[in-house]
């Protein structure tokens, strides 16, 4: 039978072989990963106000703030005033931004596909089975 501290080693070596993956994949589409997760999240969520995609994307304000200027100065995304809420903005992608990152994403998600590859669609529902089940009893042990 294999130990807790085992099984926590494994599970972070495989994590961080993904993530390193997944990063470089990013790297080759000319973006940075903040950048590309901004405009991943207006792709498949739609326009957004500005902090809820930074709490998406894991950036804070003043992150948030400076790539949504790198974004907007590259016409990629634009700030639209709160109708709501003066003080507010969302985010919508440009119609350029929309085609470079539907582009960007379908290769993503390809180099994404061939991590996956190793695995079997049985072996793919098996481990998506397994981490949830191993996470939401992380989560109760943590509360």
């Amino acid at each position: 039978m294999e130990t807790g501290s085992y099984i926590r080693l494994i599970l972070g070596r495989a994590a961080k072989a993904v993530e390193k993956a997944d990063r470089a994949s990013i790297k080759r589409t000319g973006l940075v990963p903040s950048d590309f997760g901004i405009l991943e999240a207006l792709l498949h969520k739609g326009p957004l106000p500005i902090n809820t995609i930074g709490r998406k994307v894991l950036l804070t304000s003043g992150s948030m703030t400076a790539a949504t200027n790198r974004l907007v100065a590259k016409n990629l995304v634009r700030r639209v005033p709160d109708p709501s809420d003066g003080r507010s903005f969302h985010l919508h992608l440009t119609s350029s931004g929309h085609r470079l990152i539907e582009r960007l994403y379908a290769e993503h998600a390809q180099n994404l596909e061939a991590i996956a590859g190793v695995l079997n669609k049985k072996e793919r529902c098996e481990l998506v089975r397994l981490l949830k089940k191993l996470g939401r009893h992380a989560e109760v042990l943590a509360s």
